[in-house]
């Protein structure tokens, strides 16, 4: 879970300087990739059942 926080925070860093920053509209593109790839990975997580089991 703290894998796809940290992506949320990373695509939403860049897409505020890309959209800010004259030039950097990749950085944008690139935030929305990460974003849709941390909400893919949210739902198989979800899906899957969350914790694994203890060993």
């Amino acid at each position: 879970m703290v894998w796809v926080l940290l992506l949320v925070i990373v695509a939403i860093a860049l897409g505020i300087v890309g959209t800010v920053a004259k030039g950097l509209f990749y950085l944008l593109i690139v935030g929305i990739a990460l974003f849709a790839i941390a909400l893919l990975l949210s739902v198989l997580r979800l899906r899957r059942g969350g914790r694994r089991p203890a060993r």
